[in-house]
Formats: C-alpha cells, structure tokens, sequence
C-alpha cells in the first residue's frame, strides 16, 4: 500500500511540473532600467527575459499577464493595472495601460508568461518604478545659487603663460538646511538637480553612489551663440535640464535633520573654447517626506538655505581640481553643525530647459584599479603606473601632512586633462579624490608628498556612465582579443554624462559622427539600450526647429565641427537601435527628426542628384567645419561630394525602412526612390569607366556598401583588390570607409583580405598602435593627435558578424531570428562570442582542427535560428552527436532552422 502511494505522489510530481510553465519571467526592466527611481513617462514601457532550462529546446512565449500595485503587499489584488492575459510572444517594451498615474507614486509590478504548451508560470520576482513630479506646480523648490556669484557664465579669456582662463571661478559653494522629523517616517525622497554637477547628502552621509551628476543635457539657451568659426543658431528643438530621485527613508533621524549640497561647473559654467557657459551654478532640491499617518512635509530650496564657500577652490571640467583642506567645513552636513556664519542663498533664474527625470544611468565608479609599478624618482616624485588609459581620477588614502603643505597630482597620459592640487589642513589622516572633473591617465607622478608613500595608498577609480559590459569574445588570435580589449576601454573611457565623447581628454565633446559610426560595435558588447535612448533624445533635441539641420555634436557645444555624416547619425542610430533591439518606439518616437534631417539635405543636392554641403558664413566663405566629409585617413580623403551623396542615400534608405515598420507605405515608397534615385545619380558621377573604379580611400567601399549593377560589380571588385595590394595589404579608408571596409571585403570574396588587413602589424592598422603599446585605440593611424579615440571602433564589428558569425534579421529585430554563418579564416583555430539580447543570451563558439569543424550555438527563448555549418571534405554532419542528412547545402554551408535552445554540430 505504502509503495502505491509513492508512486502516485510521484505521478501528481510529475503532472504538477509538467503544468507549471518550461520558462519563466527575468531580469524585468522599466524605461531600459532595473527599479528606475523616477519616470516621468506617463504610460511605462515594461520589459522582462524568458528563461528556459538548459536542455529544453523550442521554447516560446505564447502569453502574458502583467499586474502593477502601489505596493507590494497589493500585488496579489492589484490596485493600478490587472491586464487580461494577452495572447503575444512580445516581451519588449510592452505600455503600462492602467490608472493614470500621479506624480511620486510608487508601482510594484509582476509579469508571469505562457510557454509553447500553453503553460503558466509562477509570477516574477516582483520590481519596481517611482513616477517623478509630474507638474510644474509639483515643484515648490526654487532654484537657488551662492550670492557671491551673478547670472552669467565666465568669459574666455585665456592666459597664454598658464593656459587657464584668467578668471577662474570662486571655490565650490556648499549648501545646507535643517529640518525637523517628529513623527514615524513612511518614506522620504529626494528629488533633485544641481547644475552643472552636483553631490548630495544627508546627516553627514553621501546620497547614492552616482558622480558628475546630472547628466549632460542642452541645459537652455546660452549667451554668445552663434560664435565664430562653426555659427549655430540656438534654435533647438528641445532644452532639458534632468533631475534624480533618492530614496533616502533610511538616512533620516527623529528629531533635527540636515541636508548638504556641493555644487560643481561642470558644462554649465566650463570656461574654454570647445565649451560655451549657460549661467554660474545652481541648485533645484525638494524633499518629500511621508509619515506613517499619511501627512507630508516638502523641503524644497529657496533663500532660508544657507550656503558657504567650501574647500574645492577650483573646479573646471577642461582645467582639473585644486582642493584645499584648510577651508573644509567640519560637520557642514551634520545637523548640530554651527552654521551662524553661513550667508543666505539667493535666487537664481532657472535654465530655460524643461526639468525631465533622470531615467538613465549616470556615471559611477566602475572599476578600481591598483598600481602595477611604483617607485619613488630621484627627484622626490612617486610614479605610478595602473597599466591601462583610463578616465577617471586617483585617490589618496591615510595622507598626512602639515597645514599648507600643497601635493600635486601629475596625470600621465597622451594628452593634457587638467590639474589637481591638493593642500594639507593638518597633521592628520585622510583620503582624497577629485569630485567634479575627471582625469585621462595611464599612470601618475605625485610631486612633493612630504612623507613616504606606500601602493597601497594609492589607485586609480575608474568613472563613466553606467554601461553593463553583455558580451563575451575571445578567439586564438592574441592581437584580435587585444583589439577587441582596446577598444572597450576607449568606448567607455569617452562615455560621461550619458553622451558618447570624441576624445575624454582635449575636447570632451558629443559628435555625432563618431557616435554614430562607433554604435553599432558598442551595441555589440553592451547593454546600451537606456545609453542610446537618452543620448538619441538629446540628438533630436538638438536638431534645428525650422531648417531639419542636426549639428556636429549634440548635446551642441560650440567646438564641435563635422559634417554631412555628422547629422546623420539622425537617421542611422534609431534605426540601429531598432535592429539591434527591436524597439519599434525608437523609430516613432524619432522618425519625424530623420524626415527633417532628409529635407534638410535636400538643400545642397543639384540637378544631378549629387548633394555636396556647402554651408558659408556672413562673409560668403565656406565654413570648412560644417561641410567634412570623411575624416582621418592615412592618405588623400574621398570627395566630399561622394561622402555627402553616399550619406544622402543612406539617410533616405533607412528613412523608407523606418517608414515601412511603422506602416506609412506612401512614404515608404517615397524615400525609397529617393534612395534609388540618389545611388543611381552616385553610381553616374564617380565611376570611372576607364579605371572600372569609384576611387581609393573609400570609394569603391561606399559603393559596393551601396550595392552595384551586375555590369560593373566584377569591374569594381578588381578595382578594390588592387587599392589593396597597392596599399600592401593595408587598409586605406577614414572613419567611415573603416566602418564598412571589413565586412565589403567579407562580402565580396575577399574575406582573408580583410583579416590580414585587420591584424596588419605596420602602419597605417589595429596592429601598428597595438605593437607601439596602445592600450586605447586612437584619432590617427599615425598616432597623431588623440590616442583615445572609439571612433576607428566602427569597423571591428566585423569581428562578431563576420569572423564569429552572429548576426541578425532586420526583418525579425532584435534578435528573433538570428542567422548564425561563421567564416573561419586559417590563422583563427577558435572563437568564442555572446551578448545579451532582448530575448536573452544568444552566442557562438567554434573551433576547428585537422579535418574537422566543432560549432555550438545558443539560441534564446523566443528566438528562432538559421544556422550555417561550413561542409568539409567527408560531407559528413553531426548535429548534438547525431547525423543528419539531406540537409540543403548554399555556397559551401549546410543550412538548418532551430529553435530556441543550445545545439551542437561537427563537421567533417
């Protein structure tokens, strides 16, 4: 009896687990965050990750359920939104359609799915999002500033004996107000904004772990535009300042209560020439405290908070820091501090921007690293070495020194990114580290330290905007997983502010160019959705209101010049954006900016269909900085009137692309034959019917990227073989010839060609900077100039979709089908690359030996694969250990269809 019973228990087990859903909800995300701590979207886009177990193959999501409470204990009788169950494989960016929500309310929510069999999961982990204020009448802060400073920006004018402006501005300002707490607190939040950077605290505490917060924005309109040499008009389409929200209920005390405030300049007030001011600093606080009684007190700023010069005498985002620790303030963000000899803050005009929630990340300290050399010089100096170019500052830890007693911090690297001076306020032990600029350094020298310094006193942080790293890439060539290495760390040394820069050191400034060449390796290696979401924001905002024109840089900063393939990161990014995330929002939310930039560039295309920018200033002269075309070649540039063309009928391309996703046929059809229309038109003017060639430096590459008449495709071929082997193998191409130079050669016969070119070990290529030390890549194949330079980045992509061989459907975006087509070369016997989709992990590894071709795949839930197995000799094929026969074969490959799950094949 008591075995029967055993084995029906174990039968109800089994149809238990079989009922129970195969996948379940992970890894839930609101906006593109993980618990975001302030939306003001008012209908949240929610997103999650299936998972399957590791064995269970052809999983898919059939239906969705979502519930959203104002608190968790209501999840399970939910009091915002009980969505039906809907019969959809989506998982991506799904809109919150319940009770309209109101400013500061909290939202709990749960998704539970449906698998292929029709089973329901359990409900996820539950997560979570808090709406921001709204309303302008929301805010009853003002802004609020030092009284010892006006309105307006500082002035350029430089000092030629120091390189510094001669007026610098006065020491940082610190703020602080007190306040009562006499009942039981439910929650307490801050929201707020400081410009241009901030540090908020709390009974003498730091609030969060964000730095060089908010993040870089066209802050409102700015005296001085346009200025001379790249004139712009301030006519943005949008200005936007952004605030935070803290969470700080834990950080409260019953009885007297402070908060503090450091102000930094930051690009509000930076003081240089690839800079221009909006105002001096200032500061928008408002905390919301809610008692268990359900009564509320607000704090906002205004003229009762006091404010007092603070230690950070000079701080400047193009200058450095210099901090003096004899003017620190003890206890100035403690709630007994004596504050009676602090002045009353003042009044400041707010910026013209609309306050927008800081729904994107912010920088944080990322990585710390440790010294890998250090020595004391003969000259009483400490050099230290961390081994790798990176930006961010060093910090000091258990110095002592006397009163007065002033160290500098020499940071060693390629280019100048700013001083930092440090003075002792007396004999006793303490730490320190820039707050609001940071630095671009491979190692430093440490100058009159007045005792002995130790390693261990001593690393370096590494800061950028938050970007979680996905992928995973790894091969047998050590040169390819050095590129690869480099590469990163160039990307995110230049990501600050939630913008991509040129260069973190010398100009600091977003161009779009480079972002938009460099995105799509980016979006190959990281989690950059929120990254691009929010920088893509600021490029549409940035683009003129009446003429379509997008700038050189955006948020726009007066030192940044470009041209046509500038703006027109307008058309490329959201549509690179929707490839690689299936983010059909992206495109509605952008596709009246990209119409705008097509029109724009309709203004320099002549009779003949060929557009050839030619912007002037007041004087009829050609503004160089407004009208490039290619940029940093080894040799002669391209024309820039092929340049211009070869962009026209790439914005117009992807313009009818984006029309048709959204189903807008007639302009579809419209921008499509605009594109025909424009490649036909380039095809005429440069081909050269005698040479059966478009032309060195790109030409030809632009062409074959275009695609080609089957009359002169072989002619063009020829051509490009030869510009190669003219070049001894080399490469010959600026920043956007590199962007496709690779993957056109893989594409057209040449794909051994294109690997020696990337490895090349002499000048101009990869391997040249690699074998001079780069641990960055750089603005020149020369190594002039910059050598912290992401742009060059844009061609290594070939790395994960030619070589590794993942790429994707634009069809089915974002991964949902994954066409796997690995083109192994002889010098590679392995290769391992992954990354994170919308759907979850999908990846590749490969490795081939005598007579033999192992290849795994991963494919995720959701996700369907066509898999390509190169055919070897015995045309022999295993698929997870078993053989398989009457496969279709397509130019040397077997091809198969799988669904989600991780398969194996050998190739014989």
């Amino acid at each position: 009896m008591g075995k029967k019973i055993v084995l029906i228990l174990l039968g109800l087990l089994y149809m238990l687990a079989y009922l129970q859903a195969q996948i379940r909800p992970s890894l839930l995300t609101c906006e593109y965050v993980s618990d975001p701590a302030v939306v003001d979207v008012l209908q949240p886009r929610l997103s999650w990750i299936n998972v399957a177990a590791p064995t269970d193959k052809n999983q898919f999501q059939t239906a969705w359920q979502i519930r959203v409470a104002s608190s968790p204990a209501l999840l399970a009788e939910p009091d915002l939104w009980k969505s039906e169950k809907v019969l959809s494989d989506q998982n991506n960016r799904i809109l919150y359609t319940g009770k309209p929500l109101t400013s500061e309310q909290e939202c709990w929510w749960q998704v539970r799915v449906w698998d292929k069999n029709q089973q329901v999961s359990s409900w996820s982990k539950p997560a979570r999002w808090r709406m921001g204020l709204l309303k302008p009448a929301d805010w009853k802060a003002r802004w609020i500033g030092a009284p010892w400073q006006g309105e307006e920006t500082l002035p350029k004018i430089m000092d030629p004996k120091t390189g510094l402006p001669k007026e610098l501005p006065p020491p940082s300002p610190y703020f602080r107000k007190t306040f009562q707490v006499v009942k039981k607190v439910r929650k307490a939040v801050l929201f707020v904004t400081g410009l241009g950077y901030f540090e908020a605290h709390l009974n003498g505490k730091k609030i969060g772990d964000d730095v060089l917060v908010p993040n870089q924005t066209n802050y409102g309109k700015r005296p001085g535009l346009p200025r001379e040499g790249i004139p712009l008009e301030d006519d943005f389409r949008e200005y936007k300042v952004m605030y935070l929200a803290y969470d700080v209920t834990g950080q409260l005390q019953t009885g007297k209560n402070a908060i503090g405030m450091i102000l930094g300049n930051g690009f509000f007030n930076p003081a240089n020439g690839w800079a221009l001011g909006y105002g001096t600093p200032r500061l928008l606080a408002q905390l919301h405290v809610t008692y268990s009684d359900g009564t509320e007190d607000v704090i906002g700023s205004d003229e009762s908070w006091k404010v007092a010069k603070g230690p950070i005498c000079m701080d400047m985002v193009y200058y450095g820091e210099h901090y003096d620790a004899r003017f620190e303030l003890p206890g100035w963000n403690e709630a007994d501090c004596a504050d009676n000899g602090w002045q009353q803050a003042i009044l400041r005009k707010p910026p013209e921007g609309r306050l927008a929630a800081h729904t994107a990340h912010a920088d944080k300290v990322m990585e710390t690293l440790k010294p890998v050399r250090f020595e004391k010089l003969p000259n009483g100096r400490y050099r230290v070495d961390f081994g790798v170019e990176v930006s961010g500052w060093v910090r000091l830890k258990n110095i002592t020194g006397p009163a007065g007693h002033q160290l500098r911090i020499h940071y060693l690297g390629t280019t100048y990114s700013g001083d930092n001076y440090y003075t002792f306020g007396g004999n006793r032990p303490t730490s320190y580290a820039a707050r609001f600029n940071w630095f671009v350094f491979n190692g430093v020298e440490i100058e009159n330290y007045p005792g002995m310094l130790v390693p261990e006193q001593v690393t370096a942080e590494v800061v950028h905007t938050y970007v979680k790293e996905t992928a995973k890439f790894e091969t047998s060539d050590t040169l390819l997983n050095t590129l690869h290495r480099i590469w990163k760390r160039s990307q995110t040394d230049n990501m600050h502010g939630g913008v991509a820069s040129d260069c973190p050191h010398r100009e600091r400034s977003p161009y779009t160019g480079d972002g938009q060449v460099a995105c799509v390796t980016v979006m190959h290696n990281y989690d950059a959705r929120n990254f691009y979401h929010k920088w893509i924001q600021d490029i549409q905002g940035a683009q003129n209101r009446t003429t379509g024109y997008v700038p050189n840089g955006a948020p726009w900063q007066p030192g940044c010049g470009g041209g046509v393939g500038w703006g027109a990161a307008m058309c490329i990014m959201p549509w690179e954006f929707y490839r690689q995330y299936g983010a059909k929002d992206m495109l509605e939310d952008n596709y009246s900016g990209m119409k705008e930039y097509v029109r724009y560039m309709q203004n320099w295309v002549g009779a003949d269909g060929i557009m050839h920018s030619q912007r002037t200033g007041k004087d009829g002269k050609v503004l160089p900085w407004f009208n490039l075309g290619d940029w940093v070649a080894p040799g002669p540039l391209p024309p820039d009137n092929m340049v211009h063309t070869f962009f026209l009928w790439r914005c117009a391309d992807y313009t009818a692309k984006a029309a048709e996703v959204l189903g807008k046929a007639e302009e579809a059809v419209l921008y499509g034959r605009m594109a025909e229309k424009t490649k036909e038109a380039f095809i005429k003017r440069f081909f050269d019917a005698e040479k059966g060639s478009f032309g060195r430096a790109g030409g030809n590459i632009f062409a074959l990227r275009m695609g080609l008449p089957t009359a002169i495709y072989h002619r063009v071929v020829e051509a490009l073989k030869a510009d190669i082997l003219a070049s001894d193998g080399h490469l010959d191409t600026g920043i956007f010839g590199t962007q496709f130079f690779f993957e056109v050669l893989s594409e057209n016969g040449m794909h051994d060609w294109a690997y020696r070119a990337m490895t090349k070990r002499t000048q101009p290529g990869y391997g040249w900077w690699i074998a001079q030390g780069a641990t960055t890549t750089w603005e020149q194949w020369d190594g002039g100039n910059s050598r912290n330079h992401p742009m060059f980045g844009g061609g290594i992509v070939w790395l994960y979709r030619k070589l590794a061989g993942m790429q994707l459907d634009s069809a089915q975006p974002g991964y949902k089908h994954i066409v796997f087509r690995p083109q192994p070369v002889e010098q590679v016997s392995f290769l391992r690359y992954s990354n994170q989709t919308g759907y979850g992990q999908a990846g590749i590894s490969w490795k081939q030996q005598a007579g033999a071709f192992d290849m795994q795949i991963i494919v995720p839930v959701g996700a369907r694969a066509t898999v390509y197995v190169p055919v070897l000799k015995n045309r022999s094929l295993k698929m997870d250990g078993k053989s398989i026969s009457g496969l279709r074969i397509v130019d040397g490959y077997w091809q198969y269809e799988v669904g989600s799950g991780q398969y194996t094949f050998q190739s014989m």
